[in-house]
C-alpha cells in the first residue's frame, strides 16, 4: 500500500529555499516514505500541543507532518532546520 505525500503551500516554499543538496535528500527520503506500509516506523510522534503531528529527521532538518490514515496521506506542514522547526 502506497502513501501519498502532499505538501502544504508554505512547506513547498520552505523546501525550495533550502540548499539544493539538502532538498534532494529530503525529497529522496519522502519518496522512500511513500512506498512504506507504515509511515510511522521512521518518524516520531510529538508531545504537548503538537501531539497530533509526526516528525522525521533528515540530517539537520526536520519534516513536520500530519498522517491521515483514512486517506493514506502524509501531509507535510513544515520543513526547517532543527533549531527553527518547532517555533
Amino acid at each position: 500500500m502506497n502513501w501519498i505525500v502532499k505538501f502544504k503551500e508554505s512547506a513547498k516554499k520552505e523546501l525550495s529555499k533550502l540548499d539544493k543538496s539538502e532538498s534532494k535528500k529530503i525529497i529522496s527520503f519522502l519518496e522512500k516514505l511513500s512506498t512504506q506500509s507504515n509511515p510511522r516506523q521512521n518518524g516520531k510522534s510529538l508531545k504537548g500541543k503538537l501531539k497530533e503531528y509526526w516528525r522525521y529527521r533528515v540530517g539537520d532538518y526536520r519534516i513536520l507532518c500530519k498522517i491521515q490514515d483514512d486517506e493514506l496521506v502524509v501531509l507535510i506542514l513544515k520543513v526547517a532546520h532543527r533549531k527553527d522547526v518547532y517555533e
